[in-house]
Parts: C-alpha cells; sequence; structure tokens
C-alpha cells in the first residue's frame, strides 16, 4: 500500500482484502528474501523463536523448521488470527470487533452486526488466506513437514499482547495469552534533542503535538485537508510539533515545528504537551495514555477506529473522520478538548490504573519467555480447545443431542394429536345418528 490514505475511503470488506493481501506480500517477500533462505538452509539452532503475528501463518514453519519453542508477538492486540493459536475465545456478544468500533457493551443492532462480522473474517479467513498461506509454507520450507492446519494447532507456545485490560475492554484470555502492553514506552524519559526541549520548555501556553504514525505520511494529505490543519494551527496560541516527511511545508505557521520523525514517547512525556492529534494507532494511544495525554483521532484503518471509539467512551478523546476534515471540524474538536479540562482529567486517571501493575509489562514479558525457554514449550499451558473441532468446541454435538429428540418427540405427539382430531366423529355427526 503505497498511500494507506486510500484506505480510509474504502469499505470495510475492501479493507479486510487489502489487508490479506498486504500480509501475503510481508510473508511472501520475507521468506524469498535471500538472507531468510540461507538461515533456513543452515543448520542453526535455537533455544526459542519469536515471531510477529499479523497475517503471516506462513512463518510458523520457522518453528517446526528448526524444532523450537515459538512465541508470537502481537503489535496489534487480541485478534482472530492470535485467539486461534492459543485456543483464547472471543464471544461476539461482548468482544467487539477491531474494524467495527463498537465498545464491549452493544446493542442488539451491533451484536448482530459483531457476531455477522466474526462470520465474513471466518470466510474471507478460509477463501483468501489459508490457500495462500499455505502455498508459500509448502514452498518454503522442507519436507517432511505436518500442514499449516496442523502446525497452528501446536507450534506456538504463548502469545505476548500489546495491550491492558486497564486501557482496553476486559475479555478473556486462554493461560498462554500475556498482556504486555506498553512494553516499548520509556518508563523514564529518555532526554530531548536540546532544539526540540528549547521549542517545548518555551511553549507557555502549552503544545500540540501532530503524528499520523509511521506508516501514515502527513504529506500525503491531500491539499484541501492540509490547508484546513494549516489554518486551524495558525489560530491557536499553542505551538505545534508535526511529523511531516518533507523538507519543507508551504503556508507553515510560525507556531509550527516539523520534522520528519519525533522521539513520541518522550515528547508525550513532556509536561508542557496538551493535546495529541493522531490516526489512533495502538501504540500512539498506549503511549498517550500512559502519559496522561488527551486525543483527537483520525482513524485510517484497521484497529484506530476501535481505538478511538475506546478515547470517546473513556472521555479522554474527540474523532475527525478523514473524510470529514475541514478548518471547523478540526478546530471544533481541538478547543473543546483544550478548554474543556475533564477530558485531561480522564486521560491521568487511566494513566494511573494503567501504570498500577505488580511489574512492568517488559519485565513481564522477558520472565514468560524465559518461562517457555526453561519449561521447555511450556506444554502444560496449552489449551484443550486447540484439540477440538468446530462442532466439539461449541458444544453443537451435544446441543443436537439435547435438543433434537424433545423436538422430535413434541413433533410426533403434535402429529398423532391431529390425526385423533381428524378421525374423532364431531357432535353433530352423532346427533344425526342417534336420530336416525
Amino acid at each position: 500500500m503505497a498511500n494507506l490514505l486510500s484506505v480510509a475511503s474504502k469499505g470495510i470488506i475492501q479493507s479486510i482484502t487489502d489487508a490479506y493481501d498486504f500480509g501475503h506480500r510481508i510473508t511472501n517477500t520475507t521468506l524469498n528474501d535471500p538472507a531468510v533462505k540461507s538461515l533456513i538452509d543452515s543448520n542453526e539452532t535455537f533455544d526459542l523463536i519469536i515471531l510477529e503475528i499479523f497475517m503471516t501463518d506462513a512463518m510458523l514453519g520457522f518453528c517446526h523448521h528448526f524444532k523450537a519453542p515459538c512465541i508470537g508477538v502481537s503489535t496489534f492486540g487480541a485478534s482472530k488470527w492470535t485467539a486461534d493459536l492459543v485456543g483464547t475465545p472471543s464471544p461476539p456478544s461482548y468482544v467487539p470487533n477491531a474494524l467495527l468500533g463498537f465498545s464491549d457493551r452493544m446493542s442488539f443492532k451491533e451484536r448482530l452486526l459483531n457476531t455477522l462480522m466474526s462470520g465474513i473474517e471466518i470466510v474471507i479467513d478460509k477463501i483468501l488466506d489459508a490457500p495462500v498461506q499455505t502455498n508459500i509454507y509448502e514452498e518454503s520450507f522442507p519436507g517432511p513437514k505436518p500442514t499449516l492446519v496442523e502446525l497452528k494447532k501446536k507450534a506456538v507456545s504463548l502469545v505476548l499482547l500489546n495491550n491492558h485490560f486497564s486501557i482496553n475492554y476486559p475479555r478473556p484470555y486462554a493461560t498462554g495469552m500475556i498482556e504486555v502492553g506498553g512494553m516499548h514506552i520509556n518508563r523514564v524519559p529518555k532526554a530531548l534533542p536540546a532544539n526540540i526541549q528549547s521549542f517545548m520548555d518555551n511553549a507557555t501556553d502549552g503544545v500540540i503535538y501532530f503524528s499520523m504514525g509511521s506508516n501514515i505520511k502527513s504529506k500525503d494529505l491531500p491539499k484541501e485537508k492540509r490547508d484546513a490543519l494549516l489554518s486551524v494551527f495558525s489560530k491557536l496560541k499553542q505551538k505545534v510539533l508535526w511529523k511531516w516527511e518533507d523538507e519543507k511545508l508551504p503556508g507553515k505557521p510560525d507556531n509550527v515545528f516539523i520534522q520528519k520523525w519525533w522521539p513520541q514517547d518522550d515528547i508525550l512525556a513532556h509536561h508542557n504537551v496538551k493535546l495529541f492529534i493522531t490516526h489512533g494507532g495502538l501504540l500512539s494511544t498506549t503511549e498517550s495514555l500512559y502519559h496522561g495525554v488527551p486525543v483527537v483521532g483520525i482513524p485510517i484503518f484497521g484497529d484506530q477506529y476501535l481505538n478511538m471509539a475506546k478515547a470517546e467512551i473513556g472521555g479522554y478523546g474527540l474523532t475527525v473522520g478523514y473524510a470529514d476534515i475541514s478548518e471547523k471540524k478540526l478546530s471544533d474538536a481541538v478547543k473543546t478538548i483544550l478548554n474543556d479540562p475533564q477530558f485531561k482529567i480522564n486521560a491521568l486517571t487511566i494513566s494511573q490504573r494503567y501504570r498500577d501493575q505488580p511489574m512492568s509489562p517488559l519485565e513481564l514479558a522477558v520472565f514468560w519467555v524465559e518461562y517457555v525457554i526453561r519449561q521447555k514449550g511450556a506444554p502444560h499451558i496449552r489449551s484443550a480447545a486447540m484439540d477440538l473441532s468446530f462442532i466439539q468446541y461449541h458444544n453443537l454435538d451435544v446441543l443436537a443431542l439435547l435438543i433434537g429428540p424433545p423436538i422430535v418427540i413434541l413433533h410426533i405427539l403434535v402429529r398423532l394429536v391431529s390425526r385423533r382430531k381428524s378421525l374423532k366423529p364431531s357432535n353433530k355427526t352423532d346427533k344425526r345418528k342417534k336420530q336416525n
């Protein structure tokens, strides 16, 4: 995807199919890289393999090929791809699909749509993803080897999730799924470069930080949307740090400081930051909550809609749809958060809740990585759900046995009663027979 901003104008189904295509290209490119091929052909041995889990099932071949325990890492948080690897249940009645932006308290209509979306994902996975990943797996790793379907059921010992219940919705997890959300955040902020430090220290009215993440480039924004942002920023008394990927920004106001890359985590830790304008990615929203900074979100794709829906429900952010970007809507959202202290209070409340942990997420991740190595793959934490078919997992065979016979018996009884009524002579017929 050369310009991810184009995804914002696509429907949900098209976004899903594009995401799978993206995953296929990542997987295929990685496994066909000369260095990776050389590694596969080598006699290397490993104590553990750690894999990013994001539509890259074929890469599970590394686990079997090197005969090593495997831990999956998901920067995306919990999803169908991670849940299926360790048998984690995802009831659609209260676990919202990342693409829909619902909360865990859904109306009937939302539960219906959430359930349908879960079904659509299963169908798309079987039709579009599984055959491609299987083909890549078969071509990339030498045999003999299990099928990819078999490998997915037993390869992964544990999944580390970039998530935490204090900033997300509570949901069930199998033993082999551990929340380590925010392990990338510096618990002690690093010193900022002198020019950035000076700019922020001298911002007597505060600083607004604006970044669309590492994959989305602000320079690709259409002119009318860019002009709307510039107009809003030029009228603010706050200073603005903008992640802008070109050397120059035409029409840049004096209160705006542009740079291709920023030490985002350390910037958000600065006491003068009043607002973070973001695409709503999980890493960015996690950092903003850790530092207690409210957000204005412009979600483009994936879980960004869900993350910003949580921000609005939690009272620490507002959303401006990408298609709806205008000077008025941006200005209203920015001014609302800057002028209403409750947004900051809510962000700080969640920050305090999030920081209240027995050990840091990084320490927890290190413990579980070493645990899996010590316990030689930790097969004892593997869920029995991984050995069940769809029918067995959902107890459909048991329900059929419990519900089926009574329904059959009831149907027979209804038929018998109906037949007896049809055979029984009416009262009028009896009277006529007596008169004759």
